[in-house]
């Protein structure tokens, strides 16, 4: 009785299916199969040529078994394999078709070459997935999830806990235990030893966290208490502030190199301009010495006078002729002449003095000035001009007070740029800086004079408009969004255009800075959803 036969995938790759990745562009068809009993079967032939038809599929499992399912004698099994071959497509099916002819001719000569022509030229060139004795067998999937493990304890892990001995020594014998692992051998001893390193690793990122935040407080701290001991509107106030604020967020990289190297401008400028004031005051100090010395000499010189005014008196009342006296008088005339050339001297250096001691007041007022200036830098963002979050937290408490003493409206409209990143993929970043510092200008050339423009985040910008009520601000956002949108710039030769979504919100009397724009975001995030380039109005 023939064996039951098993259910074969039309895609198994085992045994002449994978001789299909062979196949021409156009298939052969199976040759003619009957189920019982077996008999060789001949390809249609005409002039002595075989004929296959164009279009037949290649032959199914069910068609192969039913080929050696009665075969039972060398011939019949040779004839079986013959049409099991010419049913497969492309060339190997060619070479099946020759194994039926010298099968159906009993030519078993021409028979065998086929065969090893067969062998050779397709079943030896199939790769044995049998590795060679000695060989080292492909890594299955435990190999490959053990060596990503190793690689991530051994090279993440431990670059993490290099300031920390213990914690990176611990890495190090679990990264060597991953390595040596093999996929028979149990798992619990590994996941234990896994489960203590991550509980330890993660005790100490909880430790370092707190110390990171009371170390944040600490100079927090002490950053307030130097603010305190300056007066108010001293440069320093500026440059205390902005690292405040830098402590009170998030500290990423970029944040922390951008207020760095803006800190760093600040402090080069303030070292030139005050240097610049102390010898402005050195200056003034030394001439106000040279004066004061002036005045001694000129009092010396008065006093001089004086006793030789007295010696002439006396030696008037004393004269017994008159060119005695005439030679007196002569000599007071001369002393008097001297000290009126001493006085107009002095006279003349103190007009001097006072001149140049003006002139040095003017260059410190100047300079200091120039300061106060410098440290404004704080507020304003480095990139595009507009007023940074410090600028606007002042700008917002000024005319928030203002509005509620005096009652008039103050409204707020955020803004973010339409698909900036694609601005950024297809110009680069200076494109992108280039579209953030149009956006602005154009802003700032559309706004009143009264309104201002800050900077919130990447392509994010606040515009606060004091006395405008809500209608006007509507008015003035569309107005905005219309005048950039029918606006491109040129950047490298291409024109590049922006659009923007925003929501315009209008400040409730007493309500936080926090909420106005909170609720002023909740609108810009409904126009992107809308989709984009336009403006929508915040709840009342």
């Amino acid at each position: 009785m023939a064996d039951t036969p098993k259910e074969i995938s039309g895609t198994s790759p085992g045994g002449l299916r994978r001789l299909w990745s062979r196949a021409r562009s156009t298939p052969a068809a199976p040759a003619v199969v009957e189920s019982t009993p077996l008999a060789v079967v001949r390809p249609a032939t005409s002039n002595g040529k075989t004929l296959v038809p164009a279009s037949a599929p290649p032959i199914s499992a069910a068609e192969l078994f039913a080929l050696f399912a009665q075969a039972r004698e060398p011939a019949t099994l040779a004839a079986a394999f013959a049409a099991g071959v010419a049913g497969l497509p492309g060339e190997v099916g060619d070479m099946g078709r020759r194994l039926q002819t010298a099968c159906a001719a009993a030519d078993w000569e021409e028979y065998g070459r086929a065969a090893r022509h067969l062998i050779d030229k397709y079943l030896r060139t199939i790769p044995d997935e049998t590795p060679l004795p000695g060989a080292t067998p492909p890594a299955g999937e435990a190999e490959q999830l053990r060596d990503l493990l190793h690689h991530t304890v051994a090279v993440a892990l431990e670059a993490l806990l290099q300031d920390d001995p213990p914690m990176a020594e611990q890495s190090h014998a679990m990264a060597q235990s991953i390595k040596q692992w093999q996929p028979n051998q149990p798992l619990a001893p590994l996941a234990q030893q896994l489960k203590e390193l991550s509980h330890a690793i993660g005790q100490r990122a909880r430790e370092a966290s707190d110390a990171h935040d009371l170390m944040r407080s600490l100079f927090d701290l002490l950053l307030e208490n130097v603010g305190e001991l300056l007066e108010d509107g001293n440069w320093l106030q500026g440059q205390i502030a902005a690292v405040r604020d830098l402590l009170a967020g998030p500290l990423d990289r970029a944040c922390l190199e951008q207020t760095r190297a803006g800190l760093r401008e600040v402090i080069y400028k303030q070292g030139l301009l005050k240097h610049g004031i102390a010898e402005s005051k050195e200056a003034m100090k030394e001439m106000m010495v040279t004066f004061v010395d002036r005045l001694d000499g000129m009092a010396a010189s008065t006093g001089i006078y004086h006793d030789r005014i007295t010696y002439h008196a006396q030696a008037i009342r004393n004269a017994r002729s008159v060119a005695e006296l005439g030679r007196r008088m002569d000599e007071i005339l001369l002393d008097t002449t001297q000290v009126q050339e001493q006085a107009l001297n002095a006279r003349n250096n103190l007009l001097e003095a006072r001149q140049q001691v003006e002139l040095a007041e003017q260059r410190i007022q100047r300079l200091e000035q120039e300061l106060q200036d410098v440290t404004s830098l704080v507020r304003v963002d480095q990139l595009t001009g507009a007023l940074n979050r410090r600028g606007f937290d002042e700008l917002f408490k000024r005319e928030s007070t203002r509005a509620l003493r005096t009652g008039q409206p103050l409204c707020l409209l955020l803004l973010d740029v339409d698909d900036f990143r694609e601005i950024n993929a297809r110009h680069g970043h200076l494109g992108g800086d280039a579209a953030l510092c149009h956006l602005v200008n154009t802003v700032q050339a559309t706004l009143r004079g009264s309104d201002a423009v800050a900077r919130f985040g990447g392509e994010e910008f606040v515009i606060l408009m004091p006395d405008a009520p809500f209608r006007e601000a509507q008015a003035t956002a569309t107005r905005l969004l219309q005048r950039i949108s029918q606006r491109p710039f040129l950047h490298e030769g291409q024109r590049i255009s922006i659009t923007f979504s925003a929501g315009v919100a209008c400040w409730r009397p007493g309500e936080p800075q926090d909420a106005l724009i909170e609720r002023a975001d909740k609108a810009m995030y409904q126009a992107k959803s809308a989709g984009k380039n336009r403006i929508v109005a915040a709840l009342e």
